[in-house]
């Protein structure tokens, strides 16, 4: 099959398709805790997976997503009433509780059976509110990503508009070789990235060798760069099945990942994560991130409030905020400053959905080639009836990792012992 027919199919994730049905399949991010922090407050419109949706919180303090339409005459239920456990359509009166169940019809009360929309559950976790959009018996265990089941105290999470596709995304999550150059002024600077031997490492080798290790859970990416002169020094970066990454750490500073997760075919939501896995963020480190240093990032005005798009300050209607001084100066590689835009302003400039047949890739590829195989593989897969991968807790519960290695020793021998089982093992950085 040719890269662009594969691309179409993982790309296109609304409802019905083949990569939309397999996504369904796990937990989904949706919206922010603090979006709906009031019970019986606003409810806020969200589309994930091509669906138009509402989001609210009930008079029980219980986190609902529902199909945005009312079931009557199609009236979106964003001008309803969030009151007394359910929103109320304002044109007829009908309805419905936190799973489209419509408990009411004021017209006609024995039609409610008949009435109830699309709704699904939800859970919260790391200040995020999930929703699984799957088929109710096939709903699987609670996320097993490690920073998704610590204490509150411990996680920063933010969101930003991605306008290009999930997986455009999603790969330069994986793609652990870029560091060396469009970051590799950045990391001097940052408050998560400054100070640390990795960033000496990064910076005097970019030439990195890629080995990489498929599992259940996804797969393990070894980047090799030049350590000591009797090591080397490994980068070691997880894609955690369907949409999760976890960058390699930088000294003692917070961990770091994302999710990637389809709005539509065209955009996505940047889920950035930083977290301390065995003690609270710092009340430094907690003004850094929410001042959007690291992988998050600032807003446009007004852009951060409830329902608001979360779009970022630097964005391709201003070319990023691109600073060619700074490029000159060598305090930024490219021009745009600060890791999400850099990331944003390249994975965008590709359009929306890349051309994938004009790509020529490299063998620092190969990370890509075989995530894009493996949830292309699991998309026809469940088509054919067969299980999704990873949808046990346990394959998420990973970690990454920044290590010194003997220069005759396997990394992938060292990282089944000391990396699966996240929480059982110290920090692995330099």
């Amino acid at each position: 099959m040719a890269v662009n027919e594969m691309m179409k199919t993982l790309v296109r994730t609304g409802p019905g398709t083949p990569t939309g049905n397999l996504l369904r399949r796990y937990w989904v991010p949706i919206l922010l805790s603090s979006e709906i922090v009031e019970p019986d407050g606003a409810q806020v419109r969200v589309q994930i997976l091509g669906e138009k949706l509402l989001a609210f919180r009930d008079s029980e303090g219980r986190a609902g997503l529902i199909s945005e339409f009312c079931s009557h005459r199609g009236v979106s239920l964003y001008f309803g009433r969030n009151e007394d456990g359910g929103i109320r359509c304002s044109y007829h009166g009908l309805k419905f509780d936190i799973r489209g169940k419509c408990v009411d019809v004021p017209q006609a009360p024995q039609m409610c059976e008949k009435m109830s929309i699309k709704g699904y559950p939800c859970v919260e976790r790391a200040g995020i509110v999930w929703a699984y959009m799957g088929p109710p018996d096939k709903q699987p265990e609670l996320p097993g990503v490690e920073w998704a089941n610590l204490p509150a105290s411990h996680v920063f999470v933010s969101k930003r508009l991605q306008e290009c596709n999930f997986m455009q995304a999603m790969e330069g999550g994986i793609d652990t070789s870029h560091v060396s150059f469009v970051h590799k002024f950045e990391v001097d600077d940052d408050p998560f990235h400054q100070g640390t031997k990795a960033n000496e490492y990064i910076k005097k080798d970019g030439n990195v060798t890629f080995e990489v290790e498929r599992h259940e859970g996804g797969l393990t990416l070894f980047g090799r760069r030049m350590g000591e002169p009797d090591s080397y020094y490994w980068r070691v970066t997880q894609f955690m099945f369907p949409w999760f990454t976890l960058i390699p750490p930088f000294g003692d500073h917070a961990l770091g990942g994302h999710v990637w997760v389809p709005i539509d075919d065209e955009h996505c939501w940047a889920w950035s994560i930083n977290f301390h896995p065995t003690k609270p963020l710092s009340g430094e480190e907690m003004q850094h991130l929410q001042d959007g240093k690291g992988v998050h990032c600032e807003y446009e005005p007004g852009a951060d409030v409830p329902g608001g798009t979360f779009r970022p300050k630097q964005n391709k209607d201003n070319d990023y905020l691109i600073d060619r001084v700074a490029q000159k100066e060598r305090r930024s590689f490219s021009g745009v400053l600060g890791f999400a835009a850099q990331d944003a302003s390249l994975q965008e400039s590709m359009g929306p959905i890349q051309d994938h047949d004009a790509e020529k890739l490299l063998p620092s590829d190969r990370a890509i080639v075989m995530a894009r195989r493996m949830l292309y593989e699991a998309a026809e897969n469940l088509e054919q009836g067969l299980e999704p991968p990873a949808l046990a807790a346990a394959s998420q519960a990973v970690r990454s990792a920044g290590v010194l290695l003997p220069r005759d020793q396997k990394p992938q021998e060292w990282a089944k012992e000391h990396l699966r089982d996240a929480t059982t093992q110290p920090v692995y950085t330099l």
